[in-house]
């Protein structure tokens, strides 16, 4: 079965604006989520005492619960293919829970990325506070991972749609697995990229939209061979330009 274009595009304006939502919450920053806090380090370097400091001003519910928002606000947009493939190929009765059961378990995959991602932050804001060079050192792996047949390959993969059962607990595992499955490609791409906004001293809002703006774009590009490949993958900057000549066209038409 096929859904609408109106349905699509439904799923698109709805996913969008979800993730608009959030966006706004990272971007008002409630209770300093987004924003590791520094504590004082001794002059013998970093110590137990000044890890347990800054895990107290910085609980990994906290760190979690920033991670978690960031994912959904940056990653959501990204889903919007999937879960139109979800919807054509499930039951009317069944669109919209196997469609969560997917984004359930692809979120899943980066909040356990995320505990990683989170230590690696904490120790390494520990050991260089304030500092911008963990930043650029990432920055600079994930240029190189960013033109990589690694890279390319998980790219290729998170094209990749599984079969789905139609009813009952073999639908709601598929859906889910599904999502996993997505997720761990996912993160295989692009987990350079979003840990680069987040080791930023200051500007990691800025970072998480362009980072956002090269994920999404990536997305849209069609399967390759893996391999190095020394280009920037910015569809989605070509489809705005070719949208905006025909608008700009369109308008001047009327005139």
């Amino acid at each position: 079965m096929k859904t609408s274009k109106r349905i699509r595009y439904s799923i698109s304006i709805s996913i969008l604006a979800v993730s608009a939502v959030f966006w706004v919450i990272l971007l008002f920053n409630p209770g300093g989520i987004m924003t590791v806090k520094h504590c004082h380090v001794t002059l013998e370097g970093p110590s137990k005492a000044s890890l347990q400091m800054m895990l107290q001003m910085n609980p990994v519910s906290d760190l979690m619960i920033g991670w978690t928002l960031m994912v959904l606000a940056m990653m959501l947009p990204k889903l919007i293919t999937p879960v139109q493939y979800i919807y054509d190929r499930s039951f009317k009765s069944r669109r919209l829970g196997s469609a969560l059961l997917f984004i359930s378990g692809y979120t899943a995959v980066w909040i356990v990325m995320g505990f990683f991602m989170n230590a690696l932050i904490v120790g390494l804001n520990l050991l260089l506070p304030n500092s911008y060079i963990p930043a650029i050192a990432i920055g600079v792996i994930a240029v190189i991972w960013q033109f990589s047949p690694v890279k390319q390959r998980c790219l290729n993969r998170g094209h990749d749609h599984v079969s789905l059962a139609a009813f009952g607990s073999e639908a709601n595992r598929d859906a889910f697995m599904f999502g996993m499955m997505h997720g761990v490609w996912c993160v295989g791409a692009g987990w350079a990229l979003m840990l680069f906004p987040m080791l930023l001293p200051s500007g990691h809002n800025v970072a998480m939209m362009v980072v956002t703006f090269i994920m999404i774009s990536e997305h849209m590009e069609h399967p390759k061979f893996p391999k190095w490949y020394f280009t920037f993958r910015l569809k989605l900057l070509r489809v705005i330009i070719a949208q905006t000549k025909v608008n700009m066209k369109k308008a001047l038409n009327l005139n």
